[in-house]
């Protein structure tokens, strides 16, 4: 099961530390692959969600475990260019049920049907998510802001499975 944390938040929610690079490197450090949203304005790179707040260089975008969110046309045509992409995922999606990352997984709006391709995004927008993490094993991986939680409770379902 792949973990990644979304806007690289993995122990709850904290809208100021979200997609923040410091935040990133944290959640990389303790070994969670991260979900950043990325755009490209004005000749630079940028993170943040809903306007580019945090510039940032394109050797930062390398680095591998990143799961980048094109938040804009320009950084959706840019970042297929960074072309060591090789171990980083970049995708463009707003409302879609689902949509292919550049490495072929299924990212999944909140609350539709997972494959063993899929990505379960944001399992906590689902009223019962702390159960149903634990019975979850069909999909690739989960995208979560609890990520550090949800992999613990799944770890000690299967040890007693």
């Amino acid at each position: 099961m792949k973990y990644i944390a979304h806007r690289a938040l993995f122990d709850g929610p904290d809208p100021a530390r979200e997609n923040h690079p410091d935040q990133i490197l944290a959640a990389l450090a303790a070994g969670w692959d991260c979900e950043i949203d990325v755009w490209w304005d004005d000749k630079h790179w940028y993170l943040g969600h809903d306007v580019p707040e945090h510039q940032v260089t394109k050797n930062f975008l390398y680095r591998p475990g990143l799961w980048m969110h094109c938040k804009n046309l320009e950084a959706l045509t840019r970042v297929a260019t960074l072309r060591t992409v090789e171990k980083a995922h970049f995708f463009w999606h707003n409302t879609d049920d689902y949509t292919l990352t550049s490495h072929g997984f299924i990212w999944t709006y909140p609350g539709k049907e997972l494959t063993e391709d899929a990505i379960w995004n944001q399992p906590e927008i689902d009223i019962d998510w702390r159960v149903n993490v634990k019975n979850q094993v069909e999909c690739y991986g989960i995208c979560s802001k609890h990520v550090d939680e949800i992999s613990k409770r799944r770890s000690q379902h299967h040890l007693m499975g």
